[in-house]
């Protein structure tokens, strides 16, 4: 197949453009290297692999590149809520605008899979897991802005979206500000960490089974039909508190203590159920201990100036 990736330089492209040419795909990826991390350097040799340097939002380079695929994942995304709250116009036009374009410019017979997230669900019920069939109440306007573009996706037929947990592990576009990776991180460095509201509940999934689950959707369309699939690990549905247990097997000396004020500003509280995307035959590869201990690994060698989703 020839694929078209746009963000394919980030955290999970750096990661899934490399697989997609080994299985054989030719991959081209457009990109503004925003945060400015030379990733797919390795890929560079290989004939089946082009680059474009350029944005996603450009009508003009998008119209030349749009037709000549089979396949689009539109990655290119300014991710998370602090990122998307400092510049709000910067996120609508990359994180709908850019989508909408991209639907504007393909036809049906192009298949589109794209990354949304679980965040959409918000806060959920106590005892429930989250479904593809709960009500989605993003709280935030990365939340917002990913549901009306997943909305829009799916409303223009042949696509399937990926409603991903919070991504953990090592890519060549690391990023230090998602949850284990950031607890991970203060655990190996700092020791210690004071949580606030520390019973908020997340999934979590590595980010290289994110990768697997895109070429699964790609390789596999009758065993994962047009609609929207959660994307995360079942033995992972954790709270803050729990999280932080998991990392104290893994890092000797770490300590954590709950606060009993303060308040974390990202009020996302919920689990998720992950039985649809399994039931198509799909399987993540990496557990939560495997991703921490990769991660204490890579904590050896970066340090957190050198990776922020800052610009």
């Amino acid at each position: 197949m020839k694929i078209l990736v746009t963000g394919g330089a980030g955290y999970l492209g750096s990661l899934l453009v490399p697989d997609l040419l080994s299985a054989g795909h030719e991959v081209t990826v457009v990109d503004n290297f925003l945060y400015n991390t030379p990733s797919l350097l390795d890929c560079c040799a290989d004939p089946k692999f082009d680059l474009v340097r350029g944005d996603a939002r450009d009508e003009g380079l998008m119209a030349g590149l749009v037709p000549k695929a089979d396949c689009i994942l539109p990655l290119a995304c300014i991710v998370g809520v602090p990122a998307c709250d400092r510049d709000p116009v910067a996120a609508r036009t990359v994180n709908l605008d850019a989508v909408l374009l991209a639907l504007k410019l393909r036809s049906r017979s192009q298949k589109v899979v794209f990354p949304t997230t679980n965040s959409g669900y918000g806060i959920g019920e106590k005892d429930a897991l989250c479904t593809e069939e709960s009500p989605l109440k993003p709280i935030s306007l990365y939340g917002r802005l990913k549901v009306d573009a997943e909305r829009a996706v799916l409303g223009a037929g042949n696509s399937v979206t990926l409603r991903l947990a919070t991504a953990f592990g090592m890519s060549p576009r690391m990023r230090l500000d998602l949850l284990v990776n950031d607890f991970t991180y203060r655990a190996v460095t700092d020791r210690t960490i004071v949580l606030f509201e520390a019973r908020f509940r997340r999934n979590f999934i590595h980010a290289r089974d994110v990768g697997s689950a895109f070429r699964f959707a790609l390789e596999h369309p009758e065993a994962v039909p047009d609609g929207p699939y959660n994307v995360g690990l079942s033995s992972a549905n954790l709270d803050k508190l729990q999280l932080c247990g998991r990392i104290a097997e893994h890092v000797k000396g770490f300590q954590f203590v709950e606060a009993k004020t303060g308040e974390d500003p990202d009020k996302r509280d919920y689990v998720v159920c992950n039985k649809k995307i399994e039931a198509t035959g799909w399987r993540p590869r990496y557990s939560l201990d495997e991703g921490i201990e990769e991660l204490v690994k890579g904590y050896r060698i970066i340090r957190k100036n050198q990776y922020s989703n800052s610009w």
